[in-house]
């Protein structure tokens, strides 16, 4: 699998909001979204919120009447056979797949007219991340962050293959390759703050449900960055505003995998989507 990371730095990237609509029937229901609740720790307080690696998924804010922060991200990895038409086909880089606005069902809306140099339709987008019985299937995982003592906070992780073994298994490779990954969080933005990925394959992040990071397609290593303050009125942020952060990843390609967080923002929360 190729190199993934994901690295916090303050470099903007600009977004252009697809032209393209889509109404409801462009959208297949496959099947029901995956909700994962995750419980409140009842560890200690602490003087102020900081992430590190631990058991517990939040963790206390102390008196200073914020509230509590998540310790650990919760992700929904979900694996797929090679034999999938958007696994092991074409290679190269592709942006231009989702469109600008995420979906009212915290989803990426597919943007392919038809299809796209990497990927072959709505149909088969569609099923990335939602659950979809005999095509792929839901696995529930934490990246703990760790406080690296600079005002970053980090998840490194230089083999990253969370379903080794499990789902349709490694299909005769040395690890399960074909998986993607979504992830929902949310954070108060006070300025300063700072995201960005290094990896492959595919990642779309979404700030306020607007697109800030396009790495689509079947590629080696690129980057992408949002920074929060050059991004603000792209993304419609006002200071001590509550955001939604959304992110979704895909591995369809064999090599190596290798996945990096790195971020400024001191506090994640777990958001109510239903």
């Amino acid at each position: 699998m190729k190199r993934l990371a994901f690295v916090f730095a303050a470099l903007p990237l600009a977004c252009t909001p697809s032209d393209r609509g889509l109404d409801d029937e462009g959208i297949s229901s496959l099947a029901a979204d995956q909700g994962s609740d995750t419980s409140e720790s009842s560890d200690e307080a602490t003087t102020e919120p900081k992430f590190d690696m631990g058991d517990a998924s939040d963790m206390q804010a102390g008196d200073t009447g914020e509230p509590d922060c998540d310790m650990a991200l919760v992700a929904t990895v979900r694996d797929f056979q090679m034999a999938h038409p958007d696994f092991e086909s074409a290679l190269g880089e592709d942006p231009g797949i989702v469109q600008f606005m995420l979906g009212p069902d915290q989803k990426p809306i597919y943007a392919g007219n038809p299809t796209t140099p990497t990927t072959n339709g709505a149909a088969n987008f569609d099923q990335w991340y939602r659950d979809v019985p005999g095509v792929n299937q839901p696995f529930e995982i934490m990246l703990p962050l760790t406080d690296l003592g600079n005002g970053t906070y980090s998840h490194d992780n230089s083999a990253f293959f969370p379903i080794d073994d499990q789902g349709f298994g490694n299909e005769g490779n040395p690890h399960n390759y074909h998986f993607t990954l979504e992830l929902h969080t949310e954070f108060t933005y006070e300025g300063g703050e700072v995201f960005s990925f290094t990896g492959d394959d595919d990642l779309f992040t979404f700030v306020n449900g607007r697109l800030g990071i396009d790495l689509g397609g079947v590629h080696g290593p690129l980057s992408g960055q949002i920074d929060m303050d050059a991004m603000a009125g792209t993304l419609g942020l006002s200071l001590g505003g509550t955001y939604s952060l959304d992110f979704f990843f895909a591995e369809r390609h064999t090599s190596e995998s290798n996945f990096r967080i790195e971020t400024t923002i001191a506090c994640f929360t777990t958001p109510d989507i239903g």
